[in-house]
């Protein structure tokens, strides 16, 4: 139990470390986000491809992490759900309106396998288009990943991995 204890006492302080060496850090993306930029916490619903969902969206100073929970428009309405990251890459208004690349995690498809649907695990990454302001979040975005192969029980491929374009819309509101 003690060695436990020592090792989360020593997490604990390289974790320390580490936050106060980023505040001085020349090699960490510019923050470019103001806590006037936009409620911190926003809720919300969109559509990803072939999935709808609700979203939950946390704004920082150096961007927009999300989640998205829904389920896919299919015979079973397979569930499915997507994390990511939003860095505003150039803004163009007087709110933070502007482009912002991501990079994405999560279900991107529903395929039938030994007929049931299977949501298919990809990754990948995104470029948005992002209305930002103290009430609201509106973010368009097209963007280009894969997933991961499936197999039907035979050892048939049903799904390759594959570059597959993926458009998504969403609109949070703040809390």
């Amino acid at each position: 139990m003690k060695i436990i204890t020592k090792a989360y006492s020593l997490l604990a302080f390289f974790a320390l470390a580490n936050v106060a060496h980023a505040q001085d850090n020349p090699y960490l993306p510019e923050a470019k986000l103001t806590p006037e930029s936009a409620k911190a916490w926003n809720v919300g619903a969109g559509f990803t491809q072939e999935m709808i969902h609700v979203n939950a969206e946390w704004v920082n100073p150096y961007g927009i992490a999300y989640a998205k929970a829904g389920v896919f428009i299919d015979d079973d309405y397979t569930p499915g759900g997507q994390v990511g990251f939003r860095y505003p890459y150039h803004l163009t208004g007087k709110d933070k309106n502007g482009y912002y690349l991501g990079v994405y995690a999560g279900h991107i498809d529903s395929k039938s396998v030994d007929n049931e649907l299977k949501a298919q695990l990809g990754a990948g990454v995104d470029l948005a288009y992002v209305l930002l302001s103290k009430e609201r979040i509106s973010s368009f975005s097209i963007g280009i990943g894969a997933g991961e192969e499936l197999e039907d029980r035979n050892g048939n491929m049903v799904a390759e991995t594959e570059p597959r374009i993926q458009f998504s819309y969403t609109l949070s509101i703040g809390l």
